[in-house]
């Protein structure tokens, strides 16, 4: 009871940076019935990676548009660029929607440390126009902030739609509203993974995905190995809800994926528990995407349930209570987006759970052209949505093969053979990592798609890193003072559950408890703990995680060693989403109690060498390191590149939780 005073105290108080929907979207929802006009644009702008001598911005249009970008410096005169085919790429993904990846070079270089405002001008209508929701204060534009070093971010990931937990990235719009000075807004939004839950999809999402790609004519696709032909057939399927593991295929040996994975343990489309709707096509991913981060999608539509058993209805109606909590808080969301610069990089349910968690997984998922198409698919719509927006310089020759599928798909379904081609080189693809060129340097890596996999035992855990990719990045860190490192799964993890995994893997069933962490393969957790040990790389690592549902600081010094490095583990997830409360209470205990610093236990663990320091949450119960709630963190950084403040934003209204070092 007290939780949800505090939540409606808050909501009640903060009105006008939180509203369900912008009246005018409100308004626009109602007048606008399902063959009424589309607007201009369905979704964005997000600003992605921004620099002094250049912006990479990104929206979904229902047309290909002649867009100008106005740039605004504060007491100089506004700046008109027109965005041009050399300065906007469009991708159509539907026969009303597509994609316009913005990537603006400058000739001189924006100031730093003052803001910036712009404004995307469409038929001289600016976004006062046609986001009014997009800004903060009626007709202004949206802003942004180039600052000269990494003072302070927000960190976070998991955000699935329809968990109970309130929505995390409402804390930043609340944040970016009640900023008065450049110092308190956060130079960039880092999102570690799970920014969308393509294998863990609610009844009335599917239902509104399926309305969306109706609405907007998102391109039909062939299937092939499935007991579907096509996209259309499974969207009508009786399968198509609550039962997608019914339409998996059937391999040689007459098994299914789950039997070839669970020995015939039930468990639906590929490993993932939740996987009743697990998002099939490359349209039902697209949709996804653009009702995750936009209002304007669910103004289109009004979809109603399917034909659903009564125990199924039952099911729906609790998700909908949820979606629709979820819908009534991405006014604030895409305010976030266009303010910040967002980065982004996939952990395993941007694809699917458990994703390459073992050479076995990989073995299995990518024999059979129907589960490899449904990976790729969501990689395809990764790449377009979020990889692109960190590197843009990288996928150059994929966009153009997207391009030329996508083309030709206007009146007919894509081509087969053209989309297995295409994602045949995206599972092939080694560069969706990448490095800013900040102060620290920003190095985010990729845990998923470059593993060392292991070669005498298929079933166990696969290194998160690769021997190659491990060296790249001590190439990437040596002779920088400070750099923050983006892992999506905790590279110092919590120790009794990095246990619990390994016992499972040497019993064979990695899959069962998601066994993925950095220190579950011998040579990848020997060469990153050697990195950090290495003299010429940074003295001071912040490494930013999350993946685990619950957030948690540690200091970690290497034993006998005066000189450093000095290495801060951050860890916050999720943005929607929470760890089972009584399951890691006594986690977090057992944790104390097994693994103190004086346990002879933790002379057994790969990370002997290292000294690991929880810091305690400040509004925690006595002992208690492990914080349960789901909002997203922040952290201040000093000019050394160290954190001086480390707190945990609460989405329910909790007071933020400062994460203290102990005394």
């Amino acid at each position: 009871m007290q939780r949800l005073a505090l939540h409606f105290a808050l909501n009640k108080t903060l009105t006008s940076t939180a509203l369900p929907f912008h009246p005018l979207v409100q308004k626009a929802a109602a007048l606008m019935p399902e063959s009424a006009p589309l607007p201009a644009v369905i979704a964005g702008p997000l600003l992605r990676r921004l620099e002094p001598q250049r912006l990479v911005l990104w929206l979904v249009a229902s047309r290909e548009l002649a867009l100008t970008l106005r740039l605004m410096p504060s007491a100089q005169e506004a700046l008109d660029i027109d965005l041009d085919a050399t300065r906007c790429q469009v991708i159509p993904v539907g026969r009303h929607a597509f994609i316009h990846l913005i990537d603006v070079a400058l000739d001189s270089a924006l100031p730093q440390d003052i803001t910036l405002g712009y404004d995307l001008l469409i038929d001289n209508a600016g976004i006062a126009q046609w986001a009014p929701h997009l800004a903060y204060g009626r007709g202004q534009t949206p802003n942004f902030v180039l600052h000269s070093r990494i003072h302070q971010l927000v960190h976070g990931s998991c955000r699935k739609p329809h968990h109970s937990a309130d929505e995390g990235l409402l804390c930043v719009d609340r944040l970016l509203a009640e900023s008065s000075t450049i110092a308190e807004r956060p130079a960039l939004l880092m999102m570690s993974g799970d920014q969308v839950y393509a294998d863990d999809v609610a009844g009335p999402m599917l239902r509104a995905i399926h309305a969306l790609i109706a609405r907007l004519g998102l391109f039909d696709e062939q299937l092939e190995g499935a007991v579907v032909d096509n996209s259309a057939t499974l969207y009508e399927h009786a399968a198509s809800y609550y039962h997608r593991a019914d339409l998996l295929p059937a391999l040689e040996s007459n098994e299914t994926l789950r039997e070839r994975f669970f020995g015939g343990v039930k468990k639906p489309i590929f490993t993932s528990s939740s996987a009743d709707n697990h998002l099939v096509t490359f349209a039902e991913v697209m949709a996804m995407y653009l009702l995750a981060w936009s209002p304007t999608p669910w103004t289109l539509i009004s979809p109603q349930p399917p034909r659903l058993s009564t125990e199924e209805q039952a099911r729906y109606a609790r998700e909908q209570v949820q979606i629709d909590k979820f819908r009534n808080g991405l006014d604030g969301v895409a305010r976030v987006f266009a303010h910040l610069s967002c980065l982004m990089i996939f952990d395993d349910h941007d694809i699917t759970d458990d994703w390459n968690l073992s050479a076995q997984w990989e073995e299995t998922a990518y024999g059979h052209p129907f589960s490899k198409r449904i990976i790729g698919n969501a990689l395809l719509a990764y790449m377009l949505c979020q990889g692109w927006g960190n590197n843009p310089d990288a996928f150059g020759a994929l966009l153009d093969k997207t391009l030329a599928l996508t083309t030709q798909a206007r009146d007919n379904p894509l081509d087969a053979c053209a989309q297995d081609a295409l994602v045949n080189e995206l599972l092939q693809f080694q560069q969706w990592h990448y490095v800013l060129p900040t102060t620290p340097a920003l190095v985010v890596i990729d845990t998923r798609t470059r593993r060392w996999r292991s070669e005498f035992n298929l079933k166990q855990p696969s290194g998160l890193l690769d021997w190659e990719a491990l060296s790249e990045l001590q190439q990437e860190l040596l002779d920088h003072p400070s750099a923050i490192i983006v892992s999506p799964a905790p590279i110092f993890g919590v120790k009794l559950i990095e246990t619990v995994q390994k016992a499972f893997s040497w019993c064979g069933y990695p899959l069962l408890v998601d066994a993925e962490n950095w220190m579950a393969h011998r040579g990848a957790a020997q060469v990153i703990l050697n990195i950090f040990r290495h003299s010429r790389t940074p003295g001071n690592y912040v490494i930013l995680s999350g993946d685990v549902h619950y957030s948690f600081v540690y200091e970690v010094l290497i034993r006998h060693r005066n000189a450093g490095p000095k290495i801060w583990q951050i860890t916050s997830s999720g943005i929607k989403n929470e760890f089972p409360p009584r399951l890691l209470e006594w986690f977090d205990r057992l944790n104390r109690w097994l693994y103190s610093p004086r346990s002879p236990l933790n002379w057994l663990t790969r990370r002997r060498p290292m000294q690991v320091v929880p810091h305690i949450p400040e509004h925690a119960e006595a002992g208690e390191r492990l914080w349960n709630s789901a909002g997203i963190g922040q952290v201040f950084f000093n000019r050394q590149g160290q954190p001086e403040a480390i707190y945990q934003h609460n989405a329910n209204g909790a007071p933020k939780t400062r994460m203290v070092a102990p005394k």
